[in-house]
């Protein structure tokens, strides 16, 4: 079990695939993206990493969560986000993951807070049709009627559709085919619509009811440092049959 992607929604746009088909896609961006802190089984009886997203102004930044981040050393960041992961799964602290963590053809589930619409009635919130236009009903068309008892039991069962609170709830999407990925401008394409707003934070992780794509790098896909993308590939083993020297 991997750890997810924290990341921001930019707003919805469309790519054309080989067929020459029109995609709706999402796009999510991914600002330095962080390994904050490590939940270990002999220390805090689980197994987790915690992620910090983006930067954060030092003066908008708790004194307590300032020193969690100088004992990282990492600048403070907007968002922290843990995820369970399998113990060969753990990072080390410091690191920054990048969206080529998911792989184009990866189906995910992205977690967001809806938006928040206030209180509304029965026919916003529950699409209820209202009671008919004529035939007896006034000044009451758009209600939900009956609550549905009688003197017996006398009172209304928890959990009856009616007016109320709508929005600003956490809402999980499943199974969304990731479409592309850039690691240089942080940006992540998933099909379809995600729950939230512009600007809203979303969590993006391995679909929990698919398989974990072969091509998808574990235990994560980290960013190379500067030493590492200088360094040149090993060149691949040849056979030894055309390494020998021809015999005289």
């Amino acid at each position: 079990m991997r750890c997810g992607l924290v990341a921001q929604k930019v707003g919805m746009t469309r790519v054309f695939n080989d067929a020459g088909e029109h995609v709706p896609v999402t796009v999510l961006k991914i600002e330095t993206l962080q390994v904050v802190a490590v939940r270990s089984e002999e220390k805090d009886k689980y197994t987790a990493v915690q992620l910090g997203y983006g930067k954060a102004k030092v003066k908008n930044v708790t004194q307590p969560m300032r020193g969690h981040f100088a004992k990282a050393k990492v600048e403070p960041k907007k968002k922290l986000v843990e995820f369970r992961v399998a113990k060969d799964a753990v990072l080390e602290v410091g690191a920054e993951l990048v969206p080529s963590h998911f792989v184009p053809g990866q189906f995910v589930d992205v977690v967001g807070t809806t938006i928040g619409r206030g209180f509304t009635g029965s026919m916003v919130r529950w699409n209820f049709h209202g009671l008919e236009a004529s035939h007896g009903v006034s000044v009451s068309h758009r209600s939900h009627g009956s609550t549905g008892n009688r003197q017996d039991p006398g009172r209304t069962f928890p959990g009856k559709k009616m007016a109320g609170h709508y929005g600003s709830e956490r809402v999980t999407t499943q199974n969304l085919k990731v479409v592309a990925t850039d690691d240089e401008k942080g940006l992540l394409l998933v099909s379809g619509a995600v729950p939230g707003a512009a600007n809203g934070y979303i969590i993006v992780k391995d679909a929990s009811k698919k398989a974990r794509h072969k091509d998808a790098p574990y235990p994560a896909g980290l960013r190379k440092t500067a030493a590492e993308a200088a360094a040149p590939e090993a060149p691949a083993e040849s056979s030894g049959a055309a390494d020998a020297a021809p015999q005289a």
